[in-house]
């Protein structure tokens, strides 16, 4: 099957890290998130029971996002770019979902060439000094099921949509014309392996051509 339009998850399937992790780790609460991302890219927990909760800990302010911002760039996974620079240039439509902050991802995003409308994420507000205030609590990224409502607004009919992501929220995405690929290249989930069309572990995204293709 040949996809036409194609989405990408972020955190640990665009770039090797976990940005909420990351920002914990920057104010010294990097093993208490870990445990709770985890729990919920494992299925576990549903994502609305820690989201909020972790973002109220951190209260991550605007340096913050930009220095997390820098680090999905720097630490990009292999063969990201020469991915979307191949579907690009085949006119395929790109997308990024994530459950991550959008102000971090959209420089990410212009890295891979991909314009700021084909990102969908969650937005954080700041007060006029920088400091944090609050996220959208409205936008269905920060739920169970949010990936899931995003792609039925991206699928065009007799247009099948392919997700690709290392979460059990990712694999949430599947349903009619929507099929969904499994990546465990940097952290490697059984439930989405369990879960996915189809499956692949290799610690760069270049295999996915030739499934895609």
């Amino acid at each position: 099957m040949s996809f036409d339009v194609i989405c990408f998850d972020c955190d640990s399937t665009l770039s090797k890290i976990e940005g909420i992790d990351e920002l914990a780790g920057r104010v010294g609460l990097g093993e208490e998130m870990s445990r709770l991302t985890d729990a919920a890219m494992n299925g576990l927990v549903p994502l609305e029971a820690v989201y909020e909760k972790r973002l109220s800990l951190i209260r991550p302010d605007r340096a913050g996002i930009d220095w997390l911002a820098r680090l999905y760039i720097s630490e990009i996974v292999e063969g990201a770019a020469e991915v979307f620079s191949s579907l690009s240039a085949r006119n395929k439509e790109l997308h990024i979902i994530s459950g991550g902050i959008r102000q971090a991802i959209l420089p990410l995003a212009g890295f891979l060439g991909l314009p700021e409308s084909r990102v969908h994420a969650v937005d954080v507000y700041f007060n006029e000094d920088g400091s944090y205030r609050g996220y959208d609590q409205s936008s269905p990224l920060a739920r169970t099921g949010g990936k899931a409502e995003i792609c039925r607004r991206l699928v065009k009919p007799e247009v099948p949509l392919l997700m690709i992501g290392d979460g059990k929220t990712d694999m949430e995405a599947k349903q009619e014309g929507v099929s969904v690929i499994g990546f465990g290249g940097v952290v490697a989930r059984p439930i989405v392996r369990e879960l996915a069309d189809f499956y692949f572990d290799h610690p760069t995204l270049l295999p996915i051509l030739s499934y895609i293709l």
